[in-house]
Order: structure tokens, then sequence, then C-alpha cells
């Protein structure tokens, strides 16, 4: 198990000991338990974390994702929690003030009172935070086909009307197995799309224990063709260079800083690739790289794991940018956080000169627990502005 993280959910599991234990006074046998099911989800929460990464997920998927899941659990008991310790925190303050100015006392009844308001706002947010996470493992569960049209000034002729699938952030092998690829790639070529593209994080894991869950993927198909380009996942367990070679033999072509033609009736666009923004040595994204060659009067379309490397195509004259990563913000209220490091969080927008798309994806990282948040496949379909 690795050390940072178990100490860190240790840490965790501490402080939600003293915020529904002891700040509630939980009396016994209930304290027991309440400390006993925290100890429990703590190892669960390990177990998940490894699946796929030091732990074979044929056997720790199904005890790991419970402790995924209840990641999610603690980031909404997280925030309600806070709100009652800050509100409490507060109003001790305030008591405080009183006896001090006018010697109010603090009575054996008062404390009694605020013990059991204390006791039943926990119990609120308790409920709130299972109820949340409920709903969000079955919004996560069932990735949606959404259709988006797309007008595009420089756009050849003979590609409008052009179907392009965008699939993102799977994130398969802790807590989504084969099946989940089997759905999605059964799900995109029930559409008959022209074009795949695979904007990057499609496992977690290291290839000798996440692979057989991206396997289905060999099953997606399409006039043109399916391509792909890395997330910051691919690097996070294993050689992400590696896992694009996993991807080439199960028929996906990966653009590692390149680009490729795609012709239509005598007409042709630019198809551009580049690693992710964070990829490490000798992985770094080149864009200029994979524009060699092309002439500024191309059409180019540029698959790019995050928004923000929009910016740099918008000053290389990229027509149009498809990118994934933020998940739409997965748990809420995370999206209204994502601007402080994107430029965009969702759909259709542009940065600069180049119009982006991006997918909320049709995984989930870490817990598969989505909230106002839907995962999606998305068809995009180009259109040449008249």
């Amino acid at each position: 198990m690795a050390l940072i993280p178990a100490v860190l959910f240790g840490l965790l599991t501490f402080w939600l000991h003293r915020r529904i234990v002891r700040a509630t006074a939980l009396a016994r046998p209930w304290s027991i338990v309440a400390d006993g099911a925290l100890v429990v989800l703590w190892a669960l929460a390990l177990v998940g974390f490894e699946s796929g990464r030091s732990l074979d997920p044929s056997w720790a998927r199904p005890i790991g994702t419970i402790g995924l899941i209840w990641l999610a659990t603690f980031f909404y008991l997280f925030l309600g929690l806070t709100i009652i310790g800050l509100l409490s925190f507060g109003a001790r303050v305030i008591r405080w003030a009183r006896r001090r100015l006018a010697g109010a006392p603090d009575t054996p009844q008062s404390a009694a009172r605020r013990l059991r308001r204390m006791r039943i706002a926990t119990a609120a947010v308790v409920a709130a935070a299972v109820g949340v996470t409920g709903y969000g493992v079955v919004e996560a569960s069932r990735p949606q086909v959404i259709d988006v049209d797309a007008t595009l000034a420089n756009l050849p002729a003979r590609f409008d009307g052009l179907r392009v699938a965008v699939v993102s952030d799977l994130h398969v092998g802790p807590a989504r197995d084969a099946d989940f690829t089997r759905g999605v790639v059964d799900q995109v070529n029930a559409q008959n799309p022209d074009l795949v593209v695979l904007v990057g994080d499609l496992t977690d894991g290291t290839i000798p224990h996440v692979r057989d869950t991206l396997e289905p993927i060999a099953g997606l198909r399409a006039q043109l063709g399916v391509y792909g380009v890395s997330g910051n996942h691919e690097y996070y367990s294993d050689d992400g260079g590696r896992w694009l070679d996993v991807w080439e033999e199960l028929g996906v072509r990966t653009l590692r800083n390149a680009r490729v033609p795609l012709t239509v009736d005598g007409q042709t666009i630019q198809l551009a690739g580049v690693h992710d923004a964070t990829a490490p040595e000798p992985y770094e994204p080149d864009l200029p790289a994979a524009l060699a060659g092309s002439s500024p009067d191309d059409f180019v379309l540029l698959l790019a794991h995050q928004p923000n490397q929009a910016v740099e195509a918008s000053g290389l004259r990229v027509d149009l940018q498809f990118s994934g990563h933020i998940h739409g913000g997965q748990l809420w209220p995370v999206r209204y956080l994502v601007p402080a490091q994107q430029p965009t969080v969702t759909g259709l927008d542009t940065v600069g000169e180049t119009v982006i798309y991006t997918t909320q994806g049709a995984g989930a990282w870490g817990s598969p627990v989505r909230v106002l948040a839907p995962p999606e496949i998305t068809v995009l379909t180009l259109r040449t502005k008249s």
C-alpha cells in the first residue's frame, strides 16, 4: 500500500471521528460502531486507490469500488461538516463575548440544547451526503450520447456534415471493467460516425493490471478511422508511451505530436494531436512539431487532452480543438473552481481564434460518482459557415 494515501486517508478519517463521534458526544455502543465503520471505510478506500496500480482489479475492484464511492461521500461530508464547524465556532465566539460583556451564564440547559442541535445538524449532513452520493453513482453509470452542431468558418465544403464521435476520460480499471468500455463502444458504433477521436485518460492503472478493461475499444469503427492522444492519467501509473503502444495494438492510431491528412472527395483537413500538457519527458507536448509541413491555409482539427492547450493552439491558427479532462467538475460544486485553471469548462466555446469543444467524458476519475455533471459521448456534426 502507498504510505502517503494511507496517512492522508487516516488523517481524514480521524477528522471525521472528531466531527461525527466526538462533537456529537455519541454514546456507546454507537460510538464504537461509527468508529469501526470509519476504519473499515479507510481500508476500503486504500484498496480502491491501489486497485489497478499495485493491486489486481480482478479481486480488488469489487471491494475497492466501495472505498472509492466512500471518498465521494467524504467529500460531501467534509463540505457539510465544515460549515457546521464554522457556525459552531462563530456561536462560541458570540457566547464568549456575551459572558465577557454582560456576564450571561452558560447553563446546563443551554449546553444540552446546543448538543441536540449539533446532533440533528450532523445527522442531516450524513443523510444528505449519502443521498447525494447514491444519486451520483447512478448518474455516473449511464453515459449518454449527445449531439452537437459546430459551424466553422474555414471548413472545406466536402466536410460539411462530417460526424465526429468524441470519447474521453473513461478511467477504466479500478472501478470500471471491460463491460463498461464495451458499452461505450457499442453506443459509439450505433451512431455510425465518420470519425472517432479519443482524447485521453482512458485508463487508471498499469498495463498488466488494467489492459483487459480497455481491449473492447478494438471494436470501434469509423470510415475515416479511430485516432487518439494521451491524457495525464496515461503517465500516472505506467509509461505513457507504452500505453499508447497498447492503443495502437487495439486499432487506435495515436497522434504523438503528429498530424495526419484526412481527405474527402478531393478536399483535405489536417487532424493533429499532441501529448497532454503535463506529460513528462520524453513526451512533452509539441504543437509546432505536430503542425510542421502543413499549410497556413489548411483547416486544422486538434486533439489535446486539456482545454488550456487551446491557448497555444489559437496562436498557431488551429481551427477546432477537442478536449476532455475536466469531467464537467464531476462532483458539484467543483465545476465553479475549474475556471481558475482552465479557460473553459464544458461544451462549445472559443479560446482566441480557436473553437473548442470540451466533452464531460464518459467515465469518472477515482470515485465512480458524478453529481450534476452527467457523463457523455459526444457526436459533433461539423458545418461549413456559409
